[in-house]
């Protein structure tokens, strides 16, 4: 039988813990409210406990070692395990709360319209929605999980792909005009968003289209912000198939190059939403009953969007 793993003692977890967030003895002995010695002494047990250097003087600045870097991320799933356990176990009214971010543009055009059905399913949970860009803090922001935009890759958290976010490649049909090949784009303002800095490059190359030295681009925050622009002529902006449809119908855009242009685009080049959350949240019954219904529900068919009805003119 294989001798059982010696684990650390907790403090020392605790303090490793905060020297890691801080970069520093001190920071971290002014946030356990302890001396700097007392920091060096319990890092000293853990690594006589591992066997292992942790961290490296640079003058007064300290470094973390390979070992330390590893670590570290476990450490940090673990405390924050420690205190999502306490928060639920403690909170009588935070035990069926579920605190849920998204991103703006899925928030829109794909959740609000079935938030209803899940109240179907859940009635006594406490929803709580929120919408942020950015991939939040869940401890820090209190976020159960979150359905982020980008194309996955999330260490350390549970990711999957509720649906994919294909780009059609858009313009005002004034500026449509001049453009009679894929590598007519490069001469006109290309619109993108700050959290992407690969979706041109991608694109451009997927169209083989010969790139000038000089950056034409504008970055935005969101995509609706990018779709105003493209909207108002600025540029050539990559919108999303829901807003495309939208804008072809009423005239406001066209698809210069076609709207199926990058529609055998590789699948790991294509954006998407993904669903994120910590896999120690899923242990919360409302969280992960909210997680399911999420992973159920058929987002994928909102992407064909049904023509509107054809205008009839007044008569006399």
């Amino acid at each position: 039988m294989s001798e059982k793993l010696r684990l650390p003692p907790l403090n020392a977890l605790r303090v490793f813990h905060a020297v890691v967030r801080h970069k520093s003895f001190r920071q971290a002995a002014d946030e356990l409210l302890v001396t700097p010695q007392a920091v060096g002494q319990q890092i000293k047990v853990l690594e006589d406990t591992l066997q292992v250097t942790l961290f490296e003087r640079k003058g007064r600045a300290i470094e973390l070692t390979e070992s330390a870097i590893l670590l570290s991320h476990y450490v940090k799933a673990g405390f924050d395990e420690f205190a999502e356990g306490v928060r639920r176990v403690t909170k009588s009214t935070y035990r069926d709360r579920i605190n849920l971010n998204a991103s703006p543009y899925f928030a829109t055009h794909y959740l609000l319209p079935r938030l209803a059905l899940f109240r179907q399913i859940l009635p006594g949970a406490d929803l709580r929605l929120t919408t942020m860009v950015d991939l939040p803090d869940f401890g820090r922001d209190d976020i159960d999980m979150t359905v982020q935009w980008g194309y996955g890759g999330w260490p350390d958290l549970e990711t999957v792909l509720l649906v994919p976010d294909p780009k059609i490649i858009c313009c005002t049909p004034a500026i449509g005009q001049q453009i009679k090949s894929a590598q007519d784009l490069t001469r006109f303002t290309l619109l993108d968003t700050v959290k992407s800095k690969r979706l041109w490059p991608d694109i451009l190359r997927h169209l083989k289209v010969e790139q000038a030295d000089g950056d034409r681009s504008i970055g935005f925050d969101d995509a609706a912000t990018m779709r105003r622009a493209t909207l108002q002529g600025i540029g050539v902006g990559l919108v999303s198939v829901i807003d495309a449809e939208e804008d072809f119908r009423s005239g406001a855009l066209v698809a210069p190059i076609g709207r199926n242009a990058l529609a055998d685009m590789p699948t790991e080049q294509v954006p998407g939403f993904y669903l994120v959350l910590p896999r120690g949240h899923l242990r919360a019954k409302a969280v992960a009953a909210l997680h399911r219904w999420l992973m159920q529900q058929d987002w994928r068919s909102d992407l064909l969007a049904s023509p509107l009805p054809r205008p009839i003119p007044l008569s006399d």
